[in-house]
């Protein structure tokens, strides 16, 4: 369904005139994982990475995120060539966030992980930053930090990890409570209580709260009712890690891009889905991180037969 959606003008997402800057603030990991496609060990990852790396395909986006010097080389050679501005990048001393997985019916169960590298850094954003903002995934204290210092951003969206919901719900509800969008799989919405998504998106004043359900597509809930976009089945599925990160990030350039009207709300999940597609069919950022525009405007024409044929 097509909603209609026209928040109130003191909330007001949309941007009138030209465009605003986009912004992410999220994590740069070493992945170690196994799974159906083999195993790689500390390859490129993280929120921030998947979502510049998509957002970068439709427009420049700035990222915010801390990296050691063992994986600041990995960065510049996946951002090279993309309008990626790595100014906010911070390069420290402490090891790069490592994350452990293994991976079976498109779902990562997560091993562990080293986060020690947020214990160092002391996130820099632009004074008074009035883009759109999307804080990503990353240890909670640091993200709900963010979400606080990016509250004059015109639209703020933070995004869900399931394990550390579990380990850290006290930060996660900060960072939920301090959002205009949220995004979240299904596992993580139930393990924040959620059962209905208009219920949940009412109780914590949320303008939108957007559910990643895998091969059942993509669905966002305003005000005015809901937003679907399928997924597509074809190419076959590799690698899922960071598809809801290159989702969050196609969508929210390409609306960000075309206005940030209500109306372009489902356009944009479109985009969002084709990144999404894109990055699913390699394994970690190989897929995404090589894409060229081209590439993607014949994904969304995809998505968007799809949608049709649903319709």
């Amino acid at each position: 369904m097509h909603a209609t959606w026209s928040p109130p003008a003191a909330v007001r997402v949309g941007v009138p005139e030209q465009p605003g800057d986009l912004l992410v603030a999220g994590s740069v990991a070493l992945d170690t994982r196994d799974g159906p496609f083999g195993k790689v060990d500390q390859t490129l990852g993280g929120s921030a990475v998947y979502f510049a790396l998509a957002a970068s395909l439709v427009r420049p986006v700035k990222v915010v995120a801390p990296v050691g010097v063992d994986g600041a080389k990995r960065v510049a050679q996946a951002f090279s060539g993309h309008t990626i501005d790595v100014e906010m990048l911070q390069i420290l001393e402490a090891p790069t966030y490592r994350w452990r997985a293994h991976q079976e019916h498109g779902r990562n169960i997560e091993l562990g992980s080293s986060d020690d590298i947020y214990d160092s850094w002391s996130p820099v954003v632009p004074p008074n930053f009035a883009g759109w903002a999307f804080v990503g995934s990353m240890r909670p204290d640091r993200q709900a930090q963010l979400m606080a210092v990016l509250g004059s951003a015109q639209l703020l969206a933070a995004d869900a990890m399931l394990s550390y919901v579990q380990a850290r719900p006290p930060e996660v509800r900060d960072v939920l409570r301090r959002a205009g969008w949220f995004f979240c799989n299904e596992e993580e919405f139930m393990a924040l209580g959620g059962k209905d998504p208009e219920e949940f998106r009412r109780q914590w004043w949320l303008q939108g709260l957007v559910i990643k359900g895998g091969v059942h597509g993509v669905a966002a809930y305003t005000e005015y009712g809901v937003v679907r976009v399928p997924a597509i089945t074809d190419p076959p599925v590799v690698d899922t890690t960071g598809a809801g990160d290159a989702l969050a990030g196609g969508m929210l350039a390409r609306w960000l891009s075309t206005g940030g009207e209500p109306s372009g709300l489902q356009d944009a999940m479109v985009w969002g889905v084709a990144c999404a597609s894109i990055t699913i069919g390699s394994i970690g950022v190989k897929g995404i991180a090589k894409a060229t525009p081209v590439e993607l405007a014949e994904r969304v024409a995809e998505v968007e037969e799809c949608l049709r044929r649903e319709s």
